[in-house]
């Protein structure tokens, strides 16, 4: 028999008489300082990993997939043949496909708001310009562990097509059926069925048969989150993810089977999701954790959902309305809901989240889904700087610059004297070798 669900941990940031409690007011700031754990195991072996595949290529891929995973790969089958792809995507129920249309139809519209202009100045002697264009070649990376998520190869495939990527690849350790179908709706060209740190470090660095990346995007585990930061820098990453997380931020007009509801659905993720409650009003943490321990009741993934919340979970009390932005802010959360009264307001204080979703009709799993906007998010507070995934995530920008004679003549002056300033004798004379030219021609 399953433990009952004993309520989450409480952090009572209410002042009193002398401040805020020093044992609470250092609990909120190590809930805070939540980190994408890389240091340790993960970080070690995923190094380890890398060097191998460098050294050894496809061998290395496949060896690491039977060490890791016991599946048995061969170097000219690491890349899934069309057929079985035509043959996947064909088999996937109707209901379900239709589904998976509906969010790539919503994605796709969404992320073509996002366009870029190439910007600059130009008159008659200069002309400055920022030239935008697209990344040639990225890898998308989708989990296949305790779960496999098709809507994620929606969310970081669609973006890259729009902005107009030449070729994006999908990695997935294990290419279901339903996967191999989101693939082919969000335009993916084509599909290597590894995964793990292995998989990002044969992105980064090219196989035989794997080709070379200019990006690696996508959620994943801690060994596979390792590996993309450590490859930063022979290709570029979206980013550093830790474990998803929600904060709901909820008042007196919030219905705790709401509150219980959203909570759940980022705990049962992973035992290392973060499910948090900030509310101003006592009486909905004890109303939550009622719902919460009816909800869990019957849940497919209740241990998973149960061990989070036990473990990263947390209700936390504040005094007022100005706190409950404030603890917003403080914590960054990846998913916010704003269960409030006059949510749309409240969501223009919040600064640090990588989505808000506003009133009670918003749920955390619209933004998952169907909604629009990219699910890839900044976690672990890297929403204080972060942004979602978006088309901006597979452009570059290149500076185009073009001096016309007198634009030089007028720059010249400030050039070398600043060259000089900095010690560097040959940018002066680069200059005035050119003016001395253009002088002898006038």
């Amino acid at each position: 028999m399953t433990a009952p669900f004993g309520g989450l941990p409480r952090i009572d940031k209410r002042p009193g008489a002398t401040g805020v409690d020093a044992h609470a007011a250092a609990t909120w700031r190590e809930c805070c300082a939540r980190s994408a754990g890389l240091e340790g195991e993960a970080d070690a072996a995923a190094r380890q990993i890398i060097a191998d595949v460098r050294a050894r290529g496809d061998a290395a891929v496949v060896e690491l997939t039977a060490r890791f995973e016991g599946r048995t790969l061969t170097a000219d089958g690491l890349e899934v043949s069309r057929e079985r792809w035509d043959q996947g995507r064909r088999a996937v129920s109707q209901e379900i496909a239709a589904a998976l249309q509906l969010a790539a139809d919503r994605v796709r519209a969404f992320h073509r708001t996002q366009t870029h202009q190439t910007t600059g100045l130009k008159d008659e002697h200069v002309s400055l310009h920022s030239r935008v264009a697209p990344l040639e070649r990225v890898a998308v990376y989708a989990p296949g562990g305790t779960a496999a998520y098709p809507s994620s190869v929606l969310m970081a495939g669609i973006p890259a097509k729009v902005a107009g990527v030449e070729e994006v690849l999908l990695l997935t350790p294990r290419a279901t059926d339903v996967v191999l179908l989101a693939a082919h709706l969000a335009g993916i060209d084509r599909i290597f069925e590894i995964g793990g740190a292995q998989a990002i470090a044969a992105a980064a660095l090219g196989t035989e048969h794997v080709p070379r990346v200019d990006k690696i995007v996508g959620p994943g585990n801690a060994y596979v989150t390792a590996a993309k930061r450590q490859v930063y820098g022979l290709c570029d990453i979206d980013g550093i993810a830790g474990p998803s997380e929600i904060m709901v931020v909820a008042d007196a007009t919030a219905d705790p089977q709401l509150v219980a509801a959203d909570l759940i659905s980022q705990a049962e993720h992973d035992r290392l999701a973060c499910a948090v409650l900030v509310t101003d009003h006592p009486p909905l943490v004890e109303a939550t954790d009622a719902a919460l321990a009816r909800q869990l009741d019957d849940l497919p993934r209740r241990d998973i959902a149960v061990a989070a919340l036990h473990d990263h979970g947390a209700a936390v009390l504040v005094s007022d309305r100005a706190a409950l932005v404030e603890a917003a802010n403080d914590y960054a959360p990846e998913h916010l809901e704003l269960l409030v009264e006059r949510p749309e307001a409240m969501a223009e204080r919040v600064r640090r989240a990588g989505a808000i979703f506003v009133g009670p009709y918003t749920p955390e799993a619209a933004g998952d889904y169907t909604a629009g906007p990219s699910h890839v998010l900044p976690t672990a507070g890297a929403a204080r700087y972060g942004s979602p995934l978006g088309v901006w995530d597979f452009v570059k920008h290149t500076s185009v610059l073009m001096l016309g004679a007198q634009a030089l003549r007028e720059q010249a002056d400030a050039i070398v004297i600043l060259a000089r300033a900095e010690g560097l004798e040959g940018h002066a004379r680069a200059v005035e070798r050119r003016l001395a030219v253009d002088e002898q021609d006038r």
